[in-house]
């Protein structure tokens, strides 16, 4: 489930080398769903993601932004984000956003709050 070029492994590796390196900063990463996952599959990748300290995470909607780009295998449901988050939050992630609309910068100055909020850092 990495970007398109990415390497599972190597952003695994370097979400825990930059937590590893500076662990006063959290690490945050973003996944976009509808490309043909299945439920499984994002739920060993929350547990990948918290593995290597992982403590914010975006989840987003695939959507094709022109014909070139791979097709929308599947629209989530409001409900499934909720799902997602919960599934997240359960795992240990600090702060969750998810939602249809959801990219990586989404509410950025909300997600630091909310992050300085629960950790009191």
């Amino acid at each position: 489930m990495a970007q398109s070029g990415g390497r599972y492994d190597r952003t695994l590796q370097l979400l825990d080398r930059s937590r590893a390196h500076a662990p006063a900063i959290p690490t945050k990463t973003g996944l976009m769903v509808g490309l043909g996952e299945a439920r499984d599959e994002l739920i060993a990748t929350l547990r990948d993601l918290r593995a290597v300290g992982c403590e914010i995470l975006t989840i987003g909607q695939y959507l094709r932004p022109a014909p070139e780009h791979a097709p929308m295998v599947r629209y989530y449901h409001p409900d499934e984000f909720r799902d997602l988050k919960t599934a997240a939050l359960d795992l240990g992630f600090v702060h969750v956003e998810s939602g249809p609309l959801v990219r990586s910068s989404y509410h950025a100055h909300e997600t630091a709050d909310a992050y300085q909020a629960a950790t009191g850092s």
